[in-house]
């Protein structure tokens, strides 16, 4: 019988065949003629499936390892500011200060701004987590700030008691709750990198494959993927830069520059060469800010920047460390010398004049200049000098300057100084002498000077130049300040009682002129004793303004504003400029004592004072001379025009119960 199909009759695809062929090579065969189209299709469709799945996938990976490590970074955040208060808090029991007190305070700010980034982007465990926090930090910063009160009484006892009893079960909670949430956030935020990664790399051992079934779709899909791993890379890469450079400039930060700190001065040991770091602050910027507004402000501090780095060695590293304080490392330099050397070139690159949009702007700046070896052996050392050096600087008004044990006035001794000088305020140790001024045309007394003295229990009269100039150094010199203010305006009051209206002069230092809460102690002291503003006058020197012109003029603008006259102290010896005197809410010149003691005796010490009497005459301003010693130094004066003295020769520094005898017979006279 035939295997053949009838004549005539369409033979099927299937059945074209050799009666000896296998029958799993007939079903291969026929797979092309028959499937091939429906299978192509399916193909098509499972590439275009695992396309995708692959990129939605990818995407919620990379969304949620993006969103974890910002949370992470916010948790972060929150515990370097954590950790920050804890050293704070130490250092300020050590040695307190406005810095470390302002340190402090933008910790805390930091602190605030993390936990309402973690708050904004977290899950409502982080909202808990947060609110427990914020709950907690309320009754810790109480605490806190008592423990500062009774460290800057010098009470050692009860800040320990606070500090255990209080603050530190308070803070303990804080700091596990947020070191805890840190450290899991950042576990979180590496499990969801790694689940990324693994995805990359399965879809990088997938995406031959997908070339194989279909060489178009899959050109389409490794496009996606390595446009996804570029972008996620870039990220990462962002990321890590952000961390380490500085915003606005670019520069290194403060966290960069301490890493290669550590290296240069491993490398330094190993190779016996010297690491220089120059610290420099630039000199009134806050001016630059509150005239043209922070754009330009920001704009001068990217072209110094760039101005550095182009000065700087391509082995150098430029950082900015915060608002306008600027690094230089140096990692090998040629010692003091060399250091010095690169310091004056930097400073008279960056103190050229600079033009933004069209505004000429010229910047000065002070520089503080350290070598390892010399100046310590370590970052942490060399860094803190070179902030001493950089002050001092500044206060000389010079404008590079290497660190001198000679200005760090944070000696054993000094300290001891500072313990004793909190406790001396506490017992009332400190009391207040007054010296008379008065008319050179009527005689009459015109007003008293407050001058304070310290009655040490064991080194007996201590001299103020010995322990002032250290108070100005530290946050002592407000308490001091308004201990001085509350005896004076006391003492005011007591003689308005007993029918003497005498105003007060009382001295502030610069740094009182950067304290915004002067003002207000002042009104409080006023209408704490019912007396006018015009009972008292406030005596500051002309370096003090000179140290922030800007913020001075702010707070001598609101006292004067008020009714409470102002004096120039020491007028002569500083670097007061007409246009910046013309400027200035002044009632009263003195001039400085150094000039009228040798005014006899020197023709140029004479011709300065006739010139600052008539200077003061024209801006409408009183002149009074001090160091006054001699009837002939007192007619002269008065030959002068001088509206008044004051010195030995009129009355010495007396307390108030002898001024106010000298005062009744002078008036019977």
């Amino acid at each position: 019988m035939s295997n053949l199909p009838p004549a005539g009759s369409q033979v099927p695809e299937t059945l074209v065949q050799v009666s000896d062929t296998p029958n799993f090579l007939r079903w291969s065969k026929a797979i092309p003629s028959k499937w091939a189209r429906h299978g192509l299709v399916g193909v098509l469709l499972v590439i275009s499936s695992f396309a995708v799945w692959s990129s939605i996938t990818t995407g919620r990976l990379g969304e949620q390892a993006i969103a974890s490590s910002v949370l992470s970074d916010h948790y972060s955040a929150a515990a370097t500011a954590v950790l920050a208060l804890e050293s704070l808090e130490h250092k300020y029991r050590l040695d307190p200060g406005p810095s470390i007190l302002h340190n402090f305070n933008d910790s805390l700010a930091q602190l605030g701004t993390a936990l309402e980034r973690v708050h904004r982007s977290g899950t409502p465990p982080d909202h808990l987590l947060v609110e427990d926090v914020r709950t907690s930090l309320t009754p810790y910063l109480e605490s806190i700030y008592k423990m500062f009160d009774a460290v800057d009484h010098g009470d050692a006892l009860r800040a320990r008691r606070i500090d255990s009893e209080e603050a530190d079960p308070l803070f303990e909670k804080i700091e596990n709750a947020v070191l805890q949430a840190a450290a899991a956030h950042h576990q979180e935020s590496i499990v969801a990198l790694e689940k990324l990664r693994s995805r990359e790399s399965f879809n990088a051992s997938t995406t031959p494959i997908v070339f194989i079934a279909g060489l178009l779709l899959a050109g389409l899909f490794a496009e996606v993927l390595r446009r996804t791993r570029f972008e996620l890379d870039s990220q990462r890469k962002n990321a890590l830069h952000a961390s380490l450079h500085d915003k606005l400039t670019g520069l290194a930060n403060r966290t960069l520059l301490a890493d290669r700190f550590e290296q240069a001065m491993r490398l330094g040991r190993r190779q016996g060469s010297t690491t220089g770091l120059l610290l420099i602050d630039l000199d009134r910027f806050k001016e630059v800010n509150d005239t043209l507004g922070h754009h330009y402000g920001d704009r001068l501090l990217d072209l110094i920047g760039k101005r550095l780095i182009n000065e700087a060695r391509e082995i150098d590293t430029v950082a900015r460390l915060g608002g306008d304080e600027f690094a230089i490392l140096l990692p090998c330099v040629e010692g003091l010398e060399g250091a010095l050397k690169a310091a004056q070139r930097l400073h008279t690159a960056i103190t050229a004049a600079f033009e933004i949009d069209g505004v000429e702007l010229d910047v000065e700046a002070s520089f503080g200049v350290v070598v390892s070896g010399l100046h310590g052996d370590d970052p942490s050392t060399l860094l803190q000098r070179a902030d001493i050096a950089m002050y001092a600087a500044k206060k000389q008004g010079k404008c590079v300057l290497a660190y001198d044990p000679g200005t760090d006035r944070r000696s054993p001794e000094r300290l001891a100084m500072l313990g004793e000088l909190r406790r001396g305020l506490e017992r009332r140790e400190l009391f207040l002498e007054y010296q008379p001024k008065v008319s050179l045309s009527t005689g009459k007394v015109t007003g008293v000077e407050a001058l304070v003295r310290w009655q040490h229990p064991v080194r007996g009269l201590v001299n103020p130049d010995e322990f002032i100039p250290f108070a100005e150094l530290t946050g002592i010199i407000g308490t001091l300040t308004q201990y001085v203010l509350n005896l004076a305006l006391s003492q005011a009051r007591a003689w308005i009682d007993a029918g003497l209206c005498i105003p007060v002069a009382v001295n502030i230092s610069a740094r009182n002129l950067l304290d915004d809460k002067l003002v207000v102690q002042i009104i409080d002291l006023l209408e704490h004793y019912n007396l006018t503003p015009n009972m008292l006058m406030l005596e500051v020197t002309e370096s003090a303004i000179m140290l922030d012109s800007y913020a001075a003029r702010t707070i001598l603008r609101q006292l004067h504003g008020m009714g409470i006259h102002i004096a120039i102290d020491d007028f002569g010896v500083g670097y007061t400029s007409l246009a910046q005197l013309k400027d200035l809410p002044i009632s009263e010149l003195k001039i400085d004592k150094s000039f009228v003691l040798a005014m006899q005796s020197d023709q140029a010490n004479e011709l300065i004072v006739r010139s600052v009497v008539d200077l003061g005459h024209n801006l409408g301003m009183t002149v009074i001379a001090e160091g006054v010693e001699t009837a002939d130094v007192l007619d002269a004066l008065g030959d002068y025009h001088c509206d008044m003295a004051q010195g030995f020769h009129v009355c010495r520094p007396v307390s108030a119960e002898a001024f106010t005898q000298w005062y009744v017979q002078r008036e019977r006279k």
